[in-house]
C-alpha cells in the first residue's frame, strides 16, 4: 500500500497529506478486525478511486502535490472513510416533535401508534405531500447528514403503506440519488405499519399481490425490509412479505426485536438477510444465528437513548465475532442525522471502543448494504470518499461532544462539505486547517 510513481497518471487526482492517522480500514478482510491506522498517513486518488495510500514522505515524493488537481493539506488532523449510514427513513413529511414531550410525561410509542400517531401520523402527512415536497425535504436531510460526513445512505419507503405512495417514496429517493453527493441506497418497506381501515393478514396480502410487483417494475428500490414487532407483523406475516421479495430479486433485511423479543432475529438468519437491525432484545442464540448466517448486526443506539430504552448489546455481538454495524435510524421518531454521534452513542451507551464504532460506521455498515468492497474503506480500489477530523486522532470522533467533529469531506476525491457546510464546487486547492 506504499506510494508508487505517479508520473503520467491521467484524470482527476487528488492528494491528502500531513493526516495525524489515517484509518485506512480493517487490517483483514473481516469488519471485526482491529482498525489499521498509519500515522503522518497520505492517500492519492485519481478518478475518484484510491491508488496509493502510505506515509506523507512517500506519497508527496512519489505524487507531487503541485500536480495535483484537489490537495488537501489535514495539517496533523485525522483522515477516516466517508460514513456509510445503513438505516434511515429519510423521506417523509410532517412533523411530530409534540410527540417528543408526550413521550416525556410517560406516553408510550405503542400508546401514541394506537391513537394514530407514530407512524401513522407521518404516513398521513406523507401521503399529502407531492413529490417535490418529499424531494426538497429528502435533500435537506442529505445536506445535514453530509456536513457530519456521511457519503452514503440507505433510505426506506414506509410511509405510504398504499401502492401509489410507496413508489412515490421510492421516485423520491432515485431523483435526489441522481443530484446529491451522498449516495442512495433504496429499501422497500411497505410493511412498516398496518393501515387503520385493514387487518395485518389483508395488508400482507396488499404488500404481497399489489405493492411488491409495482416497486419490481420501477426497479428502484434494492432491499425489502419489515418492522417484525408484536402488534405491528408476526414472525410468520414477515417471512412471506420477505419471501415474496426475494422472488421479485429484492434481498431481505428486517426490523427485528426492538420493543420485545419475538423471532426477528432468527428470521433474518434463516433467510440469510443483509441485515438484522434494532436487535434490543436479541438473546446469544439469535446472535449466534446472525454469525453463522452472515447476516449484519445494525445498531441504532440513537433509537435507545430517545426512546429511553436499554442499549443493544454489541459488546456480546462483537465477541461472538458479529460484525456489528451501525446506523442513525434517522426518523420523526428518531431525529438525528449525525452519524457522529451515533458512534459516541456507541461508545458511551453500549460500550464499544472508538475503533469498533469507526469500522461499524464504514466497512460493516457498508457489509450491511451488501456494498463492495471498495466502500467504507480507504485502501487502493475503494472510492476516495473520505474525512478530514477536527482533532489529531480519529477518537475525536466519538470524543467531542459539543459540535461537528468533521472538518472537511470529500466525495469521489472531491470536497463536497467543509466548515459544516455543503459547498456546490471542486474546489482546485483546499486547505483543511482553519475551515471551521
Amino acid at each position: 500500500m506504499s506510494a508508487e510513481n505517479g508520473a503520467g497518471t491521467a484524470g482527476h487526482k487528488t492528494i491528502v497529506y500531513n493526516a495525524g492517522e489515517l484509518a485506512v480500514g480493517p487490517e483483514g478482510s473481516a469488519g471485526n478486525d482491529d482498525l489499521r491506522v498509519l500515522t503522518d498517513g497520505a492517500l492519492v486518488a485519481v478518478d475518484g478511486t484510491v491508488v496509493s495510500v502510505g506515509s506523507s514522505e512517500e506519497i508527496t515524493r512519489s505524487y507531487p502535490p503541485e500536480n495535483a488537481d484537489t490537495v488537501i493539506d489535514a495539517a496533523g488532523n485525522a483522515v477516516v472513510p466517508g460514513f456509510v449510514d445503513p438505516h434511515t427513513h429519510a423521506v417523509f413529511a410532517g412533523d411530530r416533535s409534540d410527540e417528543f414531550e408526550a413521550k416525556l410525561e410517560g406516553t408510550t410509542y405503542q400508546e401514541l401508534l394506537a391513537d394514530g400517531g407514530g407512524i401513522l401520523r407521518t404516513v398521513r402527512a406523507t401521503g399529502e405531500a407531492s413529490l417535490e415536497e418529499l424531494v426538497a425535504n429528502l435533500r435537506t436531510h442529505l445536506d445535514v447528514m453530509l456536513a457530519h460526513g456521511t457519503t452514503t445512505a440507505e433510505v426506506k419507503s414506509g410511509y405510504g403503506l398504499d401502492t401509489d405512495t410507496e413508489c412515490r417514496l421510492l421516485e423520491a429517493i432515485s431523483i435526489v440519488d441522481d443530484s446529491h453527493p451522498v449516495d442512495l441506497v433504496a429499501t422497500f418497506l411497505g410493511a412498516h405499519a398496518v393501515p387503520p381501515e385493514t387487518d395485518a393478514d389483508a395488508y400482507v396480502e396488499q404488500v404481497i399481490d399489489e405493492q411488491l410487483p409495482a416497486v419490481a417494475n420501477q426497479g428502484i428500490a434494492r432491499f425489502c425490509d419489515v418492522f417484525c414487532e408484536d402488534g405491528v407483523f408476526s414472525v410468520e406475516q414477515s417471512r412471506r412479505v420477505l419471501e415474496a421479495g426475494l422472488e421479485f430479486g429484492l434481498t431481505p433485511k428486517v426490523h427485528a426485536e426492538e420493543l420485545s423479543h419475538l423471532g426477528g432475529t432468527k428470521l433474518a438468519a434463516d433467510l440469510e438477510a443483509a441485515s438484522a437491525d434494532h436487535l434490543l432484545y436479541s438473546t446469544e442464540d439469535d446472535i449466534d444465528a446472525l454469525v453463522a448466517a452472515n447476516t449484519v448486526p445494525v445498531l441504532l443506539p440513537g433509537t435507545a437513548f430517545g426512546l429511553g430504552e436499554s442499549y443493544a448489546d454489541a459488546r456480546g455481538m462483537l465477541e461472538a465475532g458479529a460484525p456489528v454495524a451501525l446506523a442513525t435510524d434517522f426518523n420523526p421518531n428518531c431525529f438525528g442525522r449525525s452519524m457522529t454521534f451515533t458512534q459516541t452513542l456507541a461508545c458511551v451507551g453500549m460500550g464499544m471502543t472508538p475503533a469498533e464504532a469507526l469500522l461499524g460506521s464504514t466497512t460493516n455498515a457498508a457489509m450491511a448494504l451488501d456494498l463492495p468492497g471498495e466502500t467504507g474503506r480507504l485502501e487502493p480500489g475503494a472510492s476516495a470518499d473520505f474525512l478530514v477530523v477536527d482533532g489529531p486522532r480519529y477518537a475525536h470522533i466519538a470524543y467531542q461532544l459539543d459540535g461537528n467533529p468533521v472538518r472537511t469531506v470529500c466525495k469521489d476525491g472531491r470536497v463536497v462539505a467543509e466548515g459544516g457546510r455543503r459547498v456546490d464546487t471542486d474546489s482546485d486547492r483546499f486547505e483543511a486547517e482553519g475551515t471551521r
